[in-house]
């Protein structure tokens, strides 16, 4: 195919049907799409032929992706889980560095191939492991955090490996030095930037944007890539730039808002990253290697999570979160490869180096996906021998504020909501209020907890505490808004019942249809014999109430 258009029309379609055939057999998606990359690569099908549009709409995949973690995090969690990421991150490294390097030694390889491959085995990928824990919807517990944190400190280690690596290629120790300062510096800068963004500029400019949710969506989409673009004409990767960009607007109250707007979108586009992932790997080159490959994997699959145990047990983490957290360090990165291709180009490794690190990286990113997504069975079966990774008093730590837990979560701040949360208020229950239009809540100045958020999210049920909670009232009007807000509602697990409302009786037949437990309509109800019936601890005698 000779169009760029063609060729990702085609590479899309490879990926819905490997996509399908995944889950058809019950397989990870992720391995589907990397499968997908290969068959489309110039080794298989030969349906790409330059993968350079391909690349960029990879890196805008990361750099959303990078984003919207980065608007997750807790400037509280980054001081408490700093010193056991910093902690298990570099003696993470130092461990596979080292016995990795005696290893690929004894397999006969030289000083400097020995000494890529070591550094190569050492680094996880963020991409794939933040994308399992985001499906797992475990990116928010404590191993998912620590997980997160130690990588962040991977990524670090790999900014300062390519600087080494170029320069010694280069002129020497002094531009090597040199560079090194620079590094520092650039990064402080960028730091310190970030900092001043996100306590001055950012709740600003975040609450006049909100008055469009469009404008606000896109605003954030463009921060985070010009952030991106930024960190990497520092010389750092589109990663860490991206990341930075969420943490800036990690607090403002739009940061679950945009994290749920942009998630489908951040799906599409980082198809394309395991899209190129798949192309890269040389199955030729790879497959000459394939004994070294699979020893290696093995000591990447197994060594890498016990060394994280061990450290995360020296310091009082309890085995079942220092395991889950271990595990995501059993494959290594596409940085990887990076790191491989240039020593390549340099001259200091050959062509069974690139193919040994490229078969090291199917088997490992595959067989942890596996692993991580069979994490809780595999650790029932494993817990009797994960034992000497505990004390016998494991730490405890409580990364969770006291969060609030309502009666009562009403979506839409209008009139008739704004009513009906006002009669709920002079009850005295407790009531959570969900709205994007930040001017109506801040005009009336409730003492309420108030989530920005939007019906027709997916992902909204996510965002909202409702362990407690019997009604979710919708004062919203709109039919698909509606519609979209008890299916997210009920495929999230939500129990409590949902009252929702319409204009007119056929409207209000559909809603009942698709699963509420009331629909009222707004213009023929009064707000005080609502309280009544919301008060009342029996169910609705009436699905539609007039005058």
């Amino acid at each position: 195919m000779n169009g760029i258009f063609e060729q990702i029309a085609a590479v899309l379609a490879v990926c819905v049907a490997a996509g399908l055939l995944a889950m058809l057999l019950r397989q990870p998606l992720i391995v589907g799409l990397i499968a997908a990359g290969i068959a489309v690569g110039p080794e298989a099908l030969g349906l790409v032929e330059s993968t350079s549009e391909i690349e960029l709409l990879a890196k805008i995949g990361i750099s959303l992706l990078l984003f919207v973690v980065g608007l997750k995090l807790d400037v509280r969690l980054v001081r408490k889980l700093g010193p056991v990421a910093l902690a298990t991150g570099l003696g993470q490294v130092a461990f596979t560095s080292i016995i990795g390097f005696l290893i690929v030694l004894a397999l006969g390889f030289d000083l400097v191939p020995a000494l890529y491959i070591a550094v190569a085995l050492t680094f996880s990928s963020t991409i794939i492991i933040v994308k399992l824990l985001t499906d797992k919807r475990e990116l928010e517990d404590l191993h998912g955090r620590i997980a997160l944190g130690f990588l962040i400190v991977q990524d670090i280690c790999v900014v300062i490996a390519m600087i080494v690596i170029t320069a010694t290629g280069g002129a020497g120790e002094a531009d090597l030095l040199t560079e090194m300062v620079g590094v520092v510096l650039r990064g402080i800068a960028l730091l310190a930037f970030v900092a001043v963004v996100g306590r001055y500029v950012a709740p600003r400019v975040t609450h006049l944007l909100a008055r469009n949710s469009e404008l606000l969506v896109l605003a954030a989409v463009t921060w985070a890539v010009l952030l991106a673009a930024v960190s990497i004409l520092l010389g750092f990767s589109e990663e860490v730039g991206a990341f930075l960009a969420g943490m800036a607007l990690a607090s403002t109250p739009y940061r679950e808002a945009i994290s749920g707007r942009l998630s489908t979108l951040r799906d599409f586009l980082l198809v394309f990253f395991f899209i190129e992932l798949g192309t890269t790997f040389e199955l030729s080159t790879a497959l000459d290697q394939l004994g070294a490959a699979l020893l290696l994997s093995a000591f990447v699959l197994i060594g890498n999570p016990i060394i994280v145990m061990i450290i995360m047990g020296v310091m009082g983490y309890r085995k079942k979160v220092s395991f889950k957290a271990g595990l995501t360090v059993a494959q290594i990165s596409e940085f990887s490869l990076i790191l491989i291709a240039l020593g390549a180009s340099l001259g200091q490794v050959g062509s069974e180096v690139v193919g040994l690190v490229t078969a090291v990286g199917l088997i490992t990113i595959g067989a942890s996906t596996y692993m991580i997504y069979g994490s809780d069975a595999l650790y029932d079966r494993l817990e009797p021998i994960l034992r000497p990774f505990e004390r016998k008093h494991p730490a405890t730590l409580d990364l969770d504020e006291e969060a609030p837990e309502p009666e009562y979560v009403i979506i839409g701040l209008g009139r008739f909501g704004s009513t009906i949360l006002e009669e709920l208020l002079e009850q005295g229950d407790e009531v959570l209020a969900v709205d994007f239009d930040p001017r109506s809540v801040q005009s009336r100045r409730w003492d309420i907890p108030v989530i920005y958020g939007d019906a027709e999210d997916p992902d909204l049920p996510e965002q909202l505490p409702l362990h407690r909670t019997r009604w979710v009232i919708s004062s919203l009007r709109g039919l698909e808004a509606n519609l979209q807000l008890l299916s997210s509602l009920r495929h999230h697990g939500f129990e409590g019942r949902i009252l929702v409302s319409a204009d007119d009786e056929d409207t209000a037949d559909r809603l009942k249809g698709a699963g509420a437990d009331l629909v009222i309509r707004p213009l023929h109800v009064a707000a005080k014999p609502l309280m009544e019936l919301l008060h009342s601890h029996e169910p609705p005698s009436e699905d539609i109430f007039s005058d």
